[in-house]
């Protein structure tokens, strides 16, 4: 039923451009963290990675910065986009509103079909809930995850609004993966996702969208807590630098 892709999620490159491959296994390690937020990338050393020409890493480099995963700057070259406390919770305020209007259209203009694909998402994430331990390999969830909340606004029909969707979700789902990847697993979750779906299904708007609000924004306050602790331990490293030169400048 839905139309969104996963395939920038989970980068199987059949049939792909390269720019695109560069861009699927780029973005992965962006969104895994294994290219680590702020930091600088060098086209020498990613031509050198991934044995291309530089024409197509440009062009993957640029489609990453449109989705705000990549910063460009005149003279400066690019570098992985910083997180922040403010981008994260104009991310979360963003994603709020225009995943709970696409959710309202598609519980409108939802047919069986939906609801059946819905049914089958929901499903094949709660029985990954269910294998899920701690330290185990999330791949497979992290996309029947992503499954799950595309086909819920899969039936919008409004192909530009379900972009800035996916948009948005990348860049909340860098944050939690980076830091909350970690962290025990949270069984609340599941419950979580089953009443969003009773909810879809029985065309109870109204109470959809206020428990994907919920769903959203618990998330959000689990990950700006360790994000606070990350800036202040970062400011508190800067100050402490600072001072060992002053000390170094003054001798």
């Amino acid at each position: 039923m839905s139309d969104l892709s996963l395939d920038h999620l989970k980068p199987d490159f059949t049939g792909a451009t390269l720019a695109s491959s560069i861009a699927a296994r780029l973005r992965m390690a962006i969104m895994e963290g294994e290219l680590a937020p702020g930091a600088k990338l060098r086209l020498e050393d990613l031509r050198s990675q991934y044995q291309v020409s530089l024409s197509p890493l440009r062009e993957a480099l640029s489609r990453l910065s449109m989705d705000g995963l990549i910063e460009v700057a005149e003279q400066k070259g690019y570098r992985v986009a910083p997180v922040s406390l403010e981008n994260y919770e104009e991310i979360t305020c963003l994603r709020i509103e225009l995943e709970s209007m696409a959710l309202e259209k598609s519980i409108a203009n939802g047919d069986d079909a939906w609801e059946s694909a819905l049914v089958g998402a929901f499903h094949r994430l709660h029985k990954l809930e269910r294998q899920r331990t701690d330290g185990a390999p999330i791949d497979a969830w992290e996309l029947a995850h992503r499954e799950f909340h595309n086909t819920l606004i899969s039936a919008s029909r409004m192909p530009l609004l379900l972009k800035m969707c996916g948009t948005l979700h990348d860049l909340s789902d860098r944050y939690r993966r980076i830091l909350l990847r970690t962290r025990s697993f949270d069984g609340g979750v599941d419950e979580e996702h089953r009443r969003i779906m009773d909810a879809a299904l029985a065309r109870n708007t109204e109470k959809a969208t206020e428990l994907l609000k919920q769903h959203v924004e618990r998330t959000a306050a689990n990950v700006l807590v360790l994000l606070r602790q990350r800036v202040e331990e970062e400011s508190a490293e800067k100050k402490a630098a600072q001072g060992r030169v002053g000390k170094a400048v003054r001798r």
